[in-house]
């Protein structure tokens, strides 16, 4: 069955168009906050997500939280956002997959409902849209346009069903149309992130320099990796520390048993007593000095004498 004909984009809801920064800035808060509601509303819309489904969602979540771990693991502030909806002055709205924007810092309770350019006094340093079963026109073709138009420096499309990377950068900071970041040995580098983007096994990674740059599920099977290898040797030393232990008995034994063959063997009497008192003897030492007696003397109190 051949798949569904892509919607085209005038059958989809139009998001509003942000008000000029003059005009944003004389709005009251509560006028402002009624338009955020709008664009959230207009991109609410089921058709425009129609489709997405985890695959994109996954990979979504896995290269923001790569790329948060990596930033806080060097020291620099970045700020995150999964589709955060963007608004620049006298340009409608529009939600990114991710963005990114260098220097701000991520509060740990976030209560931007967008990115407003107007406010923030900056727009954004770097879009990733994470393409499956969305509109691909948009993804490789509107958005290159309009992201270079709006002058963000860097813009990567993941396509996740393809296993294909497509990277755009702006040659100059006033160029408004992009260049293709030509991949060198597979690898697209960003200069905004500092990082090469590649596909492996299937999915995007990022690497800083030649290393990759590790998730928190990498990090927990390295640690469960560790923890068994400890484990192990743990197992290894105990089962050492064990076969000493019976090696150890196993000597004791014997020395036990010679002393008392030879007591037997030179016809010593030995009672019940004494023969409990060099079974109950753990000294290698004290059984080796007896052993020895029990070869001359001519009584177990011989023997077993304290100073003798």
């Amino acid at each position: 069955m051949a798949p569904p004909a892509e919607k085209p984009d005038d059958a989809l809801p139009e998001p509003p168009v942000t008000p000029s920064a003059e005009v944003w800035r004389a709005m009251t808060p509560e006028a402002r906050e009624r338009f955020l509601v709008e664009v959230i509303d207009a991109f609410s819309d089921p058709r425009l997500t129609m489709g997405n489904g985890q695959p994109h969602n996954l990979a979504k979540r896995r290269a923001t939280e790569r790329l948060r771990r990596h930033f806080d693991a060097i020291g620099r502030r970045i700020y995150l956002a999964e589709e955060l909806n963007v608004l620049y002055p006298g340009e409608r709205a529009f939600c990114p997959d991710i963005l990114a924007v260098l220097d701000v810092a991520q509060p740990e309770e976030d209560e931007r409902m967008g990115w407003v350019v107007a406010d923030e006094g900056r727009g954004l340093d770097l879009v990733i849209e994470v393409l499956y079963e969305g509109r691909r026109k948009k993804d490789l073709v509107d958005n290159v346009e309009r992201y270079a138009r709006l002058g963000i420096p860097e813009y990567f499309v993941y396509d996740r069903k393809k296993q294909q990377l497509h990277g755009y950068r702006l040659p100059a900071p006033e160029a408004r149309r992009y260049q293709r970041i030509v991949p060198q040995a597979g690898r697209y580098a960003s200069g905004v992130l500092g990082l090469d983007l590649a596909i492996e096994n299937g999915k995007l990674e990022f690497f800083y320099g030649m290393a990759a740059v590790f998730g928190t599920e990498d990090l927990i099977g390295r640690l469960k990796g560790m923890m068994h290898s400890l484990e192990t040797k743990a197992e290894q030393a105990e089962a050492k520390a064990e076969q000493a232990e019976a090696q150890a008995e196993q000597a004791l034994a014997s020395l036990q048993n010679g002393l008392l063959a030879i007591v037997t063997a030179r016809g010593i009497p030995c009672s019940d007593d004494d023969r409990e008192r060099v079974r109950s003897c753990t000294e290698p030492e004290t059984l080796q000095r007896w052993l020895v007696r029990a070869a001359t003397v001519g009584s177990m109190a011989e023997v077993l004498a304290e100073n003798a």
